[in-house]
């Protein structure tokens, strides 16, 4: 997917008008894993909306597999069956009376037979490993997190080829949470497909994504991989953003005369940088 000077304004002509975007180009290669980050009012929501269609550019160009989306022929619901959303609080949209048949209500929307969503609904729901004695019973019988994994494979079902998730984790607890985003990485694995993950947790973003964007006043301030990015934590902390707690007590330690990798992002590299200082592997 390429954004080519994506601009956004809501209301505009109005006294409520907003300038949401502005002039955002990037390039989204296939089967990347990407965090965005942004506080709030940075236009990351409004960003992933204009990526399977939901707002539309007030100017500019969005590129998939090389055609426009904005193309007067364009078919954008082949768009939102190919970019899958999911939007915080995904599980306040299960309305089925069990699980499964929630699950099989995308495909079946798609045109699909009833035993070809019946086995989409069961794929996905193995690839978000919810345990298949659950299936059948209520979703509103589910612990938050179980009832977040089956609003993902409602979306799964579908067969995206890429798929964004906007806060994912939003009102987990850690339990919950890691669950979830280690489930997100499995699929991307797995299933090969491209992931955005929209969150507010440093500590997810540098734990799981291979390239982070960081998104101020509408404009990509930051593009690169996490230990690229929070290499530069002076300026995050400007705009209200930070580093990983760890990046902080790395600078810490070295303040303190050792050489540690002041770079790390995650408790592993931390780990493996402090082992390498005393000699240990």
């Amino acid at each position: 997917m390429i954004l080519d000077k994506v601009d956004y304004r809501y209301s505009p002509g109005t006294a409520y008008e907003k300038h949401a975007l502005r002039e955002v180009s990037l390039k989204i290669d296939d089967g990347q894993f990407i965090g965005i980050i942004g506080h709030t009012g940075s236009g990351k929501s409004t960003l992933i909306q204009h990526l399977n269609g939901l707002i539309k550019a007030t100017s500019g160009a969005i590129y998939y597999n090389g055609e426009d989306i904005y193309d007067k022929d364009y078919d954008l619901r082949k768009l939102r069956q190919k970019v899958g959303l999911v939007f915080q609080y995904p599980e306040h949209q299960l309305f089925e009376t069990t699980i499964f048949k929630d699950v099989c209500f995308g495909p079946k929307n798609q045109g699909l037979s009833q035993k070809d969503a019946e086995l989409k609904a069961f794929e996905a729901l193995r690839a978000v490993g919810l345990p298949e004695k659950l299936w059948y019973q209520s979703p509103f019988e589910l612990s938050g997190g179980q009832k977040r994994r089956v609003a993902i494979s409602g979306v799964l079902a579908m067969k995206p080829e890429m798929l964004i998730l906007d806060e994912p984790t939003a009102g987990l607890d850690p339990k919950g949470r890691d669950e979830i985003l280690d489930q997100v990485a499995k699929m991307h694995r797995e299933l090969k497909m491209t992931v955005i993950l929209v969150s507010h947790s440093m500590e997810d973003v540098a734990n799981y994504v291979e390239r982070l964007i960081v998104m101020n006043r509408g404009q990509v301030m930051l593009d690169g991989t996490p230990r690229e990015v929070f290499a530069h934590y002076n300026e995050l902390e400007a705009v209200g953003l930070s580093a990983p707690q760890v990046t902080y007590l790395m600078h810490e330690l070295r303040k303190k005369g050792l050489p540690v990798d002041v770079n790390a992002t995650t408790m592993e590299e931390a780990k493996d940088s402090i082992l390498k200082l005393f000699g240990a592997k």
